[in-house]
């Protein structure tokens, strides 16, 4: 083994320091080639250390930072894009689930059926109401959380109406994921109070209307199958449920295939990016929609709720919800078809007469104190 005294040796020779004499010739040969392999002992050892130090801490660090990633967006919404060439593309929002990536996705084909209700759940439900009173027509109301006042006229108003022309009548409410704790609680309070509202795990909002429809005609299919009619209506809306069962109940109304309202034609999809309507060409390629009916009011026979769900496994979500149902209508081959008396859908009729509201099925309003005070003179002694 060489000592420090040894190598000392050695860098006096190479410096010209005096020999110690012949005989220390074979020495400096082997103190050389023994410090050149310590030497390359010393940093092969420093390099592997070096080396294994830095695998382990890359991959604790990696394993430590997708946990904490993981962690948190468990607890969040994953935010479903379909990108468009703009840097403004239509987004839909969808709970968190096992098998979707934590992170924004690019890829369409992924996220096909995010409208499809098999990806959300009922937080409040009423799922015995329609086997306790047997429904002939079900009116189901979106509405956002905190349109109370809607919801209220509406309870005392055409909503109240449970008995028209001898057949039960149903109105429920649906709401998607409130704004927290507090809300969700007075949210839980009304639902105890009145027994009419349904709600569904996915984010409430303007982009989220064609998850919300969808979420609708499931509770229908899976919840209410014995109806004969059901119909969507929105909350602002005033509708004259004795002309509505007048034209179900028709001799040739029907009762399967059938949805009508305010009909639409000939639509071109608005591709004007500033516009509250936009639809990217990633979502919806054709240059027109399909055949559809306003969202604001349309009745359906019953059977249609399952085929419809049914499609939007082969129809690509895209947030124009009442287009959305047409082009999934148009994949099962059926069309929309226009009532008896177009008139009687209509989307505004100006001035207040009351001759008016007596004879229309659907019209939108203002507020829900006029909703309240409208009724009071339509349905008041003549």
């Amino acid at each position: 083994m060489h000592t420090y005294q040894d190598m000392e040796v050695k860098l006096s020779n190479r410096n010209g320091w005096k020999s110690l004499g012949p005989d220390t010739a074979p020495h400096r040969c082997h103190i050389k080639t023994g410090f050149i392999l310590l030497l390359a002992l010393v940093f092969l050892l420093t390099v592997v250390t070096y080396v294994s130090e830095f695998s382990l801490k890359t991959a604790l660090l990696t394993d430590t930072f997708y946990e904490k990633v993981l962690n948190q967006t468990r607890s969040y919404y994953v935010v479903i894009e379909y990108p468009s060439a703009s840097e403004n593309p239509t987004i839909f929002l969808a709970p968190n689930r096992v098998q979707q990536s934590p992170t924004q996705t690019t890829d369409i084909s992924v996220h096909h059926h995010v409208a499809h209700p098999s990806n959300y759940h009922f937080i409040l439900d009423e799922p015995d109401k329609c086997s306790q009173l047997d429904p002939f027509l079900v009116l189901m109301v979106p509405v956002a959380l905190h349109q109370v006042d809607a919801r209220n006229a509406i309870r005392s108003t055409w909503g109240n109406e449970s008995s028209v022309q001898g057949k039960a009548v149903l109105t429920l409410f649906l709401v998607g994921l409130t704004g927290g704790p507090e809300a969700q609680q007075q949210l839980e309070e009304e639902s105890r109070q009145h027994r009419d509202l349904v709600q569904s795990n996915f984010v409430d909002s303007y982009f989220n209307l064609s998850i919300k429809t969808m979420v609708i005609m499931d509770w229908l299919a899976t919840r209410c199958p014995q109806a004969s009619y059901a119909m969507k209506i929105d909350s602002d809306m005033y509708l004259n449920v004795e002309n509505l069962m007048s034209l179900l109940l028709a001799p040739n109304t029907p009762r399967q295939n059938y949805i009508t309202g305010n009909l639409m034609w000939d639509r071109p999809v608005i591709r004007n990016k500033n516009s509250k309507w936009y639809v990217a060409e990633e979502l919806y390629p054709e240059p027109k929609y399909p055949m559809y009916l306003l969202g604001m009011g349309y009745v359906f026979s019953n059977d249609l709720p399952e085929k419809i769900v049914e499609a939007s496994k082969k129809v690509k979500a895209f947030n124009i919800e009442d287009a959305y149902v047409g082009a999934c209508l148009k994949q099962l081959g059926i069309a929309p078809s226009s009532p008896p008396d177009p008139s009687q859908f209509r989307a505004y009729l100006g001035q207040y007469k009351r001759e008016d509201f007596l004879r229309v099925i659907t019209t939108i309003l203002g507020s829900p104190q006029q909703l309240i005070d409208i009724w009071k003179d339509v349905k008041r002694p003549t």
